[in-house]
């Protein structure tokens, strides 16, 4: 007992809890910090503040939503030069200045009293989204920690699956107490005086050899000896990029059509409102637990089968939910939760194991574009089918596009496979 006791206090020492010196555990801590304030003061700030947004300025819902598009659109189109600055200056810096830029934009939207004023400081706010999401946040890991960072990817992921549940009652308890307005300066204040002062200030630069790999704890050491990515021709690994970016835009695509819409596609299903809220919560439940799982299996398991295995869980349970019986419904919710708590880890460690950790943060800024587009256009895509179609339909189609998906990760299975063999006579694996 005493003696698994003491490895567990070793284990948690090497995990190094000192940002400053590069260590993991402090590290994941600020960025995990950090991500729950950038995505819960723009992305989960809609959800809440919409309705008081409409009452309070008169403008139509799909105004306020389209906010939010504009800014995803716009992060989707600074990735990829979010990615080059990560790639030659380093994470701090880029995220120092996202954090600024959001806390501009919360700032402008507080004082938007027009539709134009409105827009402009969503716009504003893209630009810091983009510069604050997970992509910079896999960047900023991968150039730190190399092949290293894939376990790093999971646990910050896992710290994210808890955003909705610190910032809505956050978020809901401001709106009410001081207005949607005052609750846009409150997060900007906390970006200014909190996220960016950390980041600056302990988030480093470089890290030495020993902590980014050398004197990674077991499981860091086992997930960098499983990510090993294998050399490539370049024309083996333009077509495994092409496969990586439709997989990736697909899946993040049919992601965000569920996520805005999947309390109406429930109750148009048959169940009551009650009863899809309490499905919704369930989801994100299972969503968190297959992380966990993840990080459990990382040494064991090629972030390319993941993928196959979260393709796999989202496709059945879509499928399952077009029986419309409600305890195949439920079973289907908990089937897609752990599929697309998957997903989200998939996106950070696949194009790593794939490609390798040099131009890693170049690379996810580039495949940050379409993901973030689609993350945009995904729920205005949704609306229109079930206004004219209806549930149905809709689901019917995300089913077939999510088979079409399964069909993509298995295709990068194999394109990996096939491009194993030129490894010896293959040049580098990423050009920057």
């Amino acid at each position: 007992m005493l003696r698994h006791v003491a490895a567990s206090a070793a284990w948690v020492r090497d995990f190094g809890w000192n940002p400053r010196r590069g260590g993991r555990g402090g590290v994941i801590a600020l960025l995990g910090g950090t991500q729950w304030i950038a995505w819960g003061s723009t992305y989960y700030l809609v959800t809440v503040i919409a309705k008081p947004v409409t009452v309070d300025t008169g403008w139509s819902l799909a105004t306020v939503i389209s906010g939010l598009s504009l800014g995803l659109v716009i992060a989707g189109l600074v990735s990829p030069v979010v990615g080059k600055l990560i790639e030659r200056r380093g994470g701090a810096p880029v995220l120092s200045a996202g954090a600024l830029v959001l806390a501009i934009g919360l700032v402008a939207l507080a004082f938007a009293h027009s539709r134009l004023g409105y827009l402009v400081a969503w716009a504003v706010l893209g630009v810091g989204m983009g510069a604050s999401f997970y992509d910079a946040a896999f960047a900023t890991l991968g150039r730190l920690y190399s092949l290293g960072a894939r376990v790093m990817i999971s646990n910050l992921t896992l710290i994210g699956g808890l955003t909705m549940t610190v910032t809505w009652p956050l978020s809901a308890a401001l709106t009410q107490t001081i207005g949607w307005r005052d609750t846009c300066l409150v997060y900007a204040a906390l970006q200014f005086f909190l996220c960016l002062p950390l980041l600056a200030l302990l988030l480093p630069s470089q890290v030495p050899e020993a902590q980014a790999g050398a004197a990674a704890p077991r499981d860091i050491a086992a997930a960098q000896r499983n990510a090993a990515a294998p050399a490539q021709s370049p024309a083996a690994r333009r077509i495994l990029l092409v496969l990586l970016g439709s997989n990736l835009t697909l899946q993040i695509g049919i992601g965000a059509v569920l996520a805005v819409h999947l309390l109406t596609l429930l109750q148009g299903l048959g169940l009551a409102l009650a009863a899809a809220v309490a499905l919704g919560s369930v989801m994100g439940a299972c969503q968190v637990g297959a992380r966990l799982i993840e990080i459990a299996l990382a040494r064991y398991v090629h972030p390319v089968w993941e993928g196959v295995v979260a393709s796999t869980l989202v496709l059945l349970g879509i499928s399952l939910l077009l029986t419309r019986q409600p305890a195949m419904i439920a079973v289907a919710i908990v089937i897609y939760g752990f599929g697309n708590g998957v997903r989200t880890i998939v996106k950070g460690t696949l194009p790593l194991v794939l490609f390798g950790a040099e131009g890693y943060a170049t690379l996810i800024g580039r495949l940050g574009m379409p993901t973030l587009i689609a993350q945009a256009a995904g729920p205005a895509a949704g609306a229109l089918l079930l206004a004219r179609y209806g549930t149905v339909v809709t689901l019917g189609l995300l089913s077939v596009l999510a088979l079409l998906n399964l069909v993509l990760s298995w295709s990068l299975r194999l394109g990996l496979r096939r491009s194993e063999p030129n490894a010896r006579e293959a040049p580098s694996p990423v050009s920057r």
